[in-house]
């Protein structure tokens, strides 16, 4: 136990703990499964958040397109749960039986063969990680050994999750176009829409985003962390000092991208489909605004600004359906303008501080008075001596 105890203030978990009790503990206890369904909806979207606080936060790189990571994650596992939902019994009706019904209709008679090793359970999983990272090492290794970055590799990932969603859109017999991948049911034939099978995915989504950002902060507390920080505030002098900076940014945009993917599919599986407007430049910036919102520096405030930002969402659009868009709109201005560092700015500079001198008045108010007039008493003895003009070392100057 206090091994344990150790290891968490060492990494500065506490907040970490608190979180992991709200959500496996409060929320499940508190909340219906449809609510607590949306909640594990949100969570996925928390995947991108902790991965913007990464790059964006402590590697000083803003980036715009994280969508993309996060959709193509998700389409890696949209694609194993169609294939499994268009075995030939399913889809006897059809003029191609065996294939998704969306390829059926653009009149295409045979699997293409990039789809084929998507039957495979394992080959799915390591795609969700591996197709984002890989195209994530691709842009950002072509920008970053160029030196290309601020405002430029942020409008370069806006371009990408442009014509991403372009080619998705375009290409709708072998990605289901505008529509997406729907009617996903089953996972190697567990029915994913039941109660019990969300509880469980719920429960998934909570342990890897805790292990996710169980790894960041690990990374944030290394070396490689200190040099991100170094990087960010001052990146020609992490240069001169022989260190290729390239090369970390580029890790750090991998890392983000990764666990985006993993977001993706876990959203893919709790709400039973993908579809390319998870892809585009909005959502991407939405998701940039809950890292904003929770504190760009803060891992555990990213998840926080996510929960937030989409039960405002979810709260406006139901009770102010003609409104809600400039209700939230309002939130991300006001909440940005007073908290510039996020809700884990305000914790910081405001409920801290304020909960410390609360707590030395109450110890204050504890102590007998004797004790504190004797406490008082020595603190003016224990005073450094102060020299003045004319006096001899050593002496104490009086008071008038």
């Amino acid at each position: 136990m206090n091994a344990l105890k150790a290891w968490i203030l060492r990494y500065q978990l506490a907040s970490l703990v608190l979180l992991t009790v709200l959500l496996a503990v409060v929320l499940p206890l508190a909340l219906d499964i449809f609510r607590l369904n949306l909640v594990g909806k949100y969570l996925t979207y928390a995947f991108v958040a902790i991965g913007l606080v990464m790059v964006w936060g402590y590697g000083g790189v803003l980036s715009l397109g994280q969508g993309v990571f996060f959709g193509l994650g998700g389409y890696a596992m949209a694609m194993l749960l169609k294939l499994e939902a268009s075995d030939p019994v399913s889809t006897r009706i059809q003029s191609t039986p065996g294939i998704p019904d969306f390829m059926d209709w653009n009149q295409i008679t045979e699997l293409p063969a990039f789809w084929v090793p998507f039957k495979s359970l394992p080959f799915a999983l390591a795609a969700v990680i591996v197709v984002p990272t890989l195209l994530a090492w691709i842009v950002s290794f072509a920008m970053f050994k160029r030196r290309v970055g601020g405002v430029y590799f942020a409008i370069i990932t806006q371009a990408v999750a442009l014509i991403c969603t372009v080619l998705i859109i375009g290409q709708q017999g072998y990605t289901g176009g505008v529509n997406g991948m729907t009617d996903l049911k089953t996972l190697w034939g567990w029915d994913t829409r039941t109660d019990s099978a969300k509880y469980i995915l719920y429960y998934v989504c909570v342990a890897l985003l805790v292990l996710s950002i169980v790894l960041c902060r690990f990374i944030q507390t290394s070396k490689l962390g200190t040099l991100l920080l170094a990087m960010r505030d001052k990146e020609d002098r992490v240069r001169f000092s022989g260190y290729d900076v390239a090369n970390f940014k580029v890790f750090t945009f991998c890392l983000a991208a990764a666990l985006s993917g993993i977001g993706g599919a876990l959203f893919t599986l709790q709400v039973g489909f993908m579809s390319p407007s998870f892809v585009g430049i909005v959502p991407s910036i939405e998701m940039v605004i809950y890292a904003a919102v929770g504190g760009r520096m803060s891992l555990v405030g990213a998840v926080y600004g996510t929960l937030l930002v989409n039960a405002g969402k979810t709260y406006f659009s139901e009770s102010f359906p003609d409104l809600w868009l400039f209700l939230m709109a309002g939130l991300f201005i006001g909440v940005t303008m007073a908290f510039p560092l996020g809700l884990a700015g305000l914790w910081e500079s405001r409920i801290v501080p304020w909960w410390k001198g609360r707590r030395e008045a109450l110890r204050q108010a504890a102590v007998p008075a004797p004790q504190a007039a004797a406490t008082r008493s020595a603190a003016v003895d224990t005073e450094p001596a102060v020299r003045g003009p004319g006096l001899p070392e050593g002496t104490r100057r009086q008071s008038a």
